[in-house]
This record gives C-alpha cells, sequence and structure tokens, in this order.
C-alpha cells in the first residue's frame, strides 16, 4: 500500500508540475494567436485616440506605414518599468529602420508624464484608462495582464505578440525578420 500511495503522490506532483509549467508559459509566453491579425481588431488599433504626455491627441494611425512596436504598460507595472530602457535604447537604435515605438499606458496622465521625464522615454507615450487593456484583449492579450506588447509590420499586419517582458534580443530577431 505505501509503495501505491508513494505512486499516487509522484503522478499528482507531476500532474501539478506541468500544469504549473504550461500556465506560466501561457502567462509570460507569445500569445498562441501570434500572426493573426484580424481586420476589425487592427483597426480598432488603427482608429485609438488618446492623449499623449501633453494632452494632445493623437490617433495610432499616425504611425501606420512604420514596423510599429506597441507596448501596452503602466506605471505601477513592475515588469514594465523593467523592460522600458531596453525598449528607450531600440527606439534610438531602430528609428533610421522606419521602427517607431509607442507606448499605451493604462494609468493617470501625470503618473506617465513623471514616469517619461525621470526615465528619459524617447518614443510616445500614450495615456488611456482600462479601456487600452480592453483593446490589447482585442489584439490578443488573452488574460487582459501587463506588460503586453505586439509589433505591427509595414503592411498593418500583426507579425509578433508577446504577453509579459519582451527581451532585447527577441524583439530585434522580430523586427529583423520583417525589415
Amino acid at each position: 500500500m505505501t509503495s501505491f500511495r508513494t505512486v499516487a503522490v509522484c503522478v499528482a506532483v507531476a500532474i501539478l508540475a506541468l500544469s504549473a509549467g504550461y500556465a506560466t508559459h501561457l502567462l509570460v509566453g507569445e500569445s498562441p494567436r501570434s500572426g493573426v491579425s484580424h481586420a476589425a481588431d487592427m483597426d480598432a488599433l488603427w482608429k485609438t485616440e488618446l492623449a499623449d504626455t501633453n494632452g494632445q491627441r493623437m490617433t495610432v494611425n499616425h504611425w501606420r506605414g512604420s514596423i510599429l512596436v506597441v507596448n501596452f504598460w503602466a506605471t505601477w507595472c513592475a515588469p514594465c518599468r523593467e523592460e522600458m530602457p531596453a525598449f528607450v535604447l531600440l527606439q534610438r537604435d531602430l528609428a533610421g529602420k522606419g521602427v517607431q515605438f509607442v507606448g499605451i499606458a493604462a494609468d493617470q496622465g501625470e503618473k506617465v508624464k513623471a514616469f517619461a521625464t525621470e526615465l528619459q522615454i524617447n518614443y510616445p507615450l500614450l495615456v488611456g484608462g482600462m479601456d487600452v487593456i480592453d483593446l490589447s484583449a482585442r489584439l490578443g492579450n488573452e488574460i487582459s495582464a501587463l506588460p503586453f506588447t505586439i509589433v505591427v509590420d509595414r503592411a498593418g499586419r500583426i507579425v509578433h505578440r508577446q504577453l509579459g517582458i519582451l527581451k532585447p534580443d527577441k524583439l530585434r530577431a522580430v523586427i529583423a525578420a520583417i525589415s
């Protein structure tokens, strides 16, 4: 009977470990919808009009035709804050290649403006409420978590989705593949 219990416990632990691993993959890995763009969802992105850190209203369509890296984030999100310095460096390095970063914050304008100054953000930051989380969900953020980043090619198709921190090497590879 003892060996049966040992086997049963081992099987249960193995099932829990596999479940935890799969859940972790879903939380921090690439979305299963990667590479799929739905026209209505992209239209929603292009038509999105939000205030920048100076209160000026902008639509995402302003950057259409560029390789666009759209990062959904918030000042209260620790992983968001962790990845943004790399985005600043990448924007500086890749701007001449037609790459444009745009941050869309689910936050308050004053907090975003202070954060942008603190980190010397060199790309546009747009500010919205929790409705930007709904937009990110339409674009493939299946669990509505932050940070969430999409890469859009020059033709307006989403070529990459990333939930969690998007590492610079991975982003460079995605951009190199579509440049």
